[in-house]
């Protein structure tokens, strides 16, 4: 069976600088500014690489010896256009804004189809106005090689940086970009396989998808079959926003997942009391939208009515995972753990039919480079039965809009995760103590709990002695200096 390998680059190779150079060109365009410039960013890499996206499924088609239908007409493919001469540089400008888009919107027939048409349907349109401008742009898009792996590694890796700095600046709060050291944790632990299908209800930037995508390309058969498998049948994303599903779609592109499975659709809309089977997922791995409330009829939706949407997100998270099926989730540290009321009764629920076996507690600055100061906490379950107990997990580390999380500051709790161990900073609590403290989820350390225990009063006498001083000791120094 035929192997799907990576092609090595060329020597012309697209650079970092170019590709943040093509961010300033449109910044600085009349009619773009600092809002719009990554959705025309988005649209004009889109269709420069999908070009080679439509050279990998013709490989693919014909590897299993089927012809391959064409998506793009020649016309509007991005060499016809973006290559030729044009004598009136306005008249560029003209067949973007009069021929392309209504051509790129009007685009259905087929899965591939339908899904450009969707989102150009989504798109402002073309807002370039200075027809010198685009072309600057095309001039450096155009060194993209059709089938050039170190390009779209690149481009891949300068979008996701692009993305954490306009979710940083737009205060989308983590829920428009959540760090990457973060999800690949999440990700070690669900441990996605071949043949499984994993979703996304909240997919914003398709983070959860993408390193889902790596981890198994990584761990399974570079063949035909597996490859396919790849691309169609398993990864599945909602996104309710225009923007983050146009910029979803196309960084899951650009990370190889060439046709993503993904729809426009308000999650929180879906009626989930008679969920069908066939809508279940094996996998499920997301950062759900919190800190907002949802209306009545929304609320209507869900089998405990709650306003706040990570009561709602729990619930449907619930509802949409498959016998057997595992999820991975992130929280925020607030009712939804430890509350009363409707938020007890959806925990209830979810330990009573779910096996809640893990929650790591991140520190309160694991989401600082969004700008995002919520503390958070990691929850994983599995639809195999009733919780018996979790075991517990803390992130050590103080991170900061500076000194951001990395991959290595995760690599101590996993370790520990492995082995269940219980440690200063790990614990495990039986199912008749949670429900004991009224279903409480919230990461309490006894560890630290113990040590505050068993200090007697002579003790924090002393230290209130010693503490008062050291703060005399350096009243009387202050006094010297002041004296001279």
């Amino acid at each position: 069976m035929k192997t799907i390998t990576k092609l090595q680059p060329t020597k012309d190779a697209l650079t970092k600088s170019d590709i943040k150079r093509v961010c300033d060109i449109l910044r600085r365009d009349d009619g773009v500014g600092a809002k719009d410039y990554i959705e025309q960013f988005s649209w004009l890499l889109f269709l420069k690489v999908f070009e080679g996206v439509e050279g990998q499924l013709k490989e693919l088609e014909e590897a299993e010896g089927r012809k391959y239908k064409g998506v793009i007409d020649k016309e509007y493919q991005w060499s016809s256009w973006a290559k030729k001469d044009w004598k009136d540089k306005d008249e560029l400008i003209h067949f973007i804004n009069i021929k392309l888009f209504p051509y790129l919107k009007a685009l259905k027939g087929d899965p591939k189809k339908d899904k450009i048409g969707e989102i150009f349907r989504e798109l402002s349109g073309n807002r370039i106005r200075s027809p010198h401008n685009l072309l600057d742009v095309v001039e450096i898009l155009d060194k993209i090689e059709k089938h050039h792996f170190q390009d779209t590694h690149l481009l891949s890796q300068v979008y996701e940086e692009i993305l954490q700095a306009m979710g940083s600046e737009g205060g989308w709060s983590g829920e428009f970009y959540t760090p990457r050291p973060v999800i690949r944790l999440m990700v070690k632990i669900v441990d996605p396989k071949i043949g499984e299908t994993i979703f996304d209800p909240f997919v914003g930037s398709g983070g959860f998808l993408v390193e889902s995508f790596n981890h198994l390309y990584e761990n399974s058969a570079k063949d035909v079959r597996a490859w396919r498998t790849l691309q169609t049948k398993t990864f599945y994303g909602q996104e309710k926003k225009p923007l983050p599903f146009l910029i979803g779609t196309m960084n899951l592109i650009l990370h190889h997942i060439l046709v993503p499975n993904l729809t426009r659709s308000n999650t929180f809309m879906e009626d989930v009391h008679n969920m069908p089977e066939s809508a279940k997922m094996d996998v499920i791995l997301t950062n759900p939208p919190f800190g907002a409330e949802e209306t009545e009829a929304v609320q209507n939706n869900y089998p405990i009515k709650v306003s706040a949407t990570e009561g709602l997100a729990l619930q449907y998270l619930m509802k949409r995972l498959k016998n057997g099926g595992r999820c991975g989730v992130i929280l925020p540290e607030g009712n939804i753990l430890f509350g009363g009321g409707t938020m007890a009764r959806i925990r209830e629920e979810l330990l009573t039919k779910f096996n809640v076996h893990t929650i790591i507690s991140l520190p309160q600055g694991a989401f600082a480079q969004m700008g995002a100061g919520v503390k958070t906490n990691l929850v994983f379950f599995d639809k195999t039965g009733s919780t018996k107990e979790i075991w517990y997990g803390e992130l050590s580390g103080k991170f900061t809009k500076k000194k951001t999380l990395l991959d290595e500051h995760t690599d101590e709790v996993f370790e520990k995760w492995k082995k269940r161990e219980v440690s200063d900073t790990s614990w495990i609590v039986s199912i008749d103590d949670i429900k004991k403290r009224g279903f409480d989820l919230s990461p309490k350390n006894p560890t630290l709990a113990n040590v505050d225990a068993l200090l007697t009063p002579d003790v924090i006498l002393g230290e209130i002695e010693k503490n008062q001083t050291e703060i005399d000791n350096v009243l009387s120094s202050l006094k010297e200096v002041l004296k001279k």
